[in-house]
């Protein structure tokens, strides 16, 4: 198993990142544990699946192309599951269209296009981060200006514009 957890003294939230590639989670990885986020990591969708009930994640980072499980099912695995139908998800991947709209249908929050810029990626996971917090204080329900900026299209994260954050209608490629 290669699920990797490393204690971050005064950590901020939990992060569960799900990539294939064993670069790519210690880039995110390391990129994470410097904003003061405690990062857990798993190689695959069933990898996730079988630690996410132990590690209990703040937010969930998902590449696409995995084996055994993708990124794509295994969210909308998460989204049936109770214990998890609220969890904030990220597909960090190098997403097609198709893939895109796969994912705002299983219910994705956001995606960020591979190769990204580490700001664009911690700017993505706080974003989530704080739409987490504002679930748990209003008892499973978002608030209205957190619902309002996640449903308004602007769930596709690119690493391109001012901002960076394109429309759910582009894949960025």
């Amino acid at each position: 198993m290669s699920t990797y957890s490393r204690v971050v003294p005064g950590a901020s939230g939990r992060v569960l990142v799900v990539d294939d590639n064993k670069v790519i989670r210690q880039l995110i990885r390391v990129n994470l544990e410097l904003e003061g986020l405690e990062v857990v990591t798993a190689a695959d969708g069933v990898e996730c699946l079988d630690v996410i009930h132990q590690v209990r994640p703040d937010v969930v980072t998902l590449d696409v192309v995995m084996p055994r499980l993708d990124g794509l099912r295994t969210a909308a695995r998460l989204r049936a599951d109770p214990r998890t139908r609220n969890l904030p998800l990220a597909i960090i991947s190098a997403c097609t269209q198709y893939e895109v709209e796969s994912g705002l249908d299983v219910g994705v929050d956001a995606f960020l296009a591979k190769p990204f810029e580490p700001t664009e990626l911690v700017r993505v996971v706080h974003q989530l981060l704080e739409r987490r917090e504002t679930v748990d204080t209003t008892a499973g329900s978002p608030n209205s200006a957190a619902a309002a900026a996640f449903d308004s299209g602007q769930r596709y994260y690119g690493t391109g514009g001012a901002g960076g954050t394109e429309r759910a209608g582009r894949a960025g490629h």
